[in-house]
């Protein structure tokens, strides 16, 4: 699988979504503009530690943005080269994990978006189903586990190499005023791995919901299931 995803083919779609995205700076202030020529130059190296199994992804930047019903949401910047290289990791394990997914799940999926699963809530009131459960699981990004996680990674990865760079991804620490603090749960919003890696978990409700027989939607950390009057 690292071959994968470090094939040709694989890097270069990862480079141009990252430029594409542009997005902030990390911890180390390298912009998204300069990591084109800075890949050019150091490639081989990074390569070399990637199939080695010795790279150390720096810690993310922590950011607040405010809610739109209050609070903050804190997000975690990954450096241009995490942002890449974790977006490489994605696009390989979405071919892996995302036919797996309910048909109900709608966040961050390819060809799937908020308005598809407003569609499919707008189909189950016409289809009778009158009560709702809005559920929104708080501070889900924050509370995941890491070693269920890595467990539920490991039954369809068997690259070791792969499920440690991910880990190491989980656990890379965050820089706030100056200073880093460890991580020992959850996935930082901010990178292309952690949308994926939280679906892989929640996936897990979504199959639970459909043994129940129960209609639902669901985008992210938020679900609305629905039963008849």
């Amino acid at each position: 699988m690292m071959e994968q995803i470090l094939s040709y083919q694989n890097v270069t779609s990862a480079l141009e979504r990252v430029e594409r995205n542009k997005g902030s700076h990390g911890v180390d202030g390298m912009s998204v503009q300069t990591l084109r020529s800075h890949l050019m130059e150091h490639w081989s190296t990074l390569r070399t530690e990637l199939m080695k199994g010795t790279y150390l992804p720096q810690p993310v930047r922590r950011v607040e943005i405010p809610k739109p019903n209050g609070g903050v949401r804190k997000l975690g910047i990954p450096t241009v080269i995490d942002r890449f290289i974790q977006q490489a990791i994605a696009q390989v394990l979405n071919k892996e994990f995302d036919p797996l997914f309910s048909k109900q799940s709608y966040g961050f999926r390819p060809n799937k978006r908020g308005h598809d699963a407003i569609r499919q809530a707008k189909r189950y009131i016409k289809e009778g189903y009158r009560w709702v459960v809005d559920i929104d699981l708080e501070k889900f990004f924050d509370k995941v586990n890491h070693d269920r996680l890595m467990r539920t990674l490991s039954l369809r990865i068997n690259n070791p190499k792969v499920l440690r760079l991910i880990r190491r991804y989980l656990r890379s620490g965050v820089m706030e005023k100056g200073l880093v603090s460890p991580n020992t749960e959850g996935t930082p919003q901010g990178g292309p791995l952690s949308p994926l890696l939280s679906n892989i978990v929640l996936d897990e409700l979504d199959k639970e919901l459909e043994n129940r027989g129960l209609r639902f939607v669901r985008y992210a950390d938020d679900c609305a299931p629905r039963k008849c009057a």
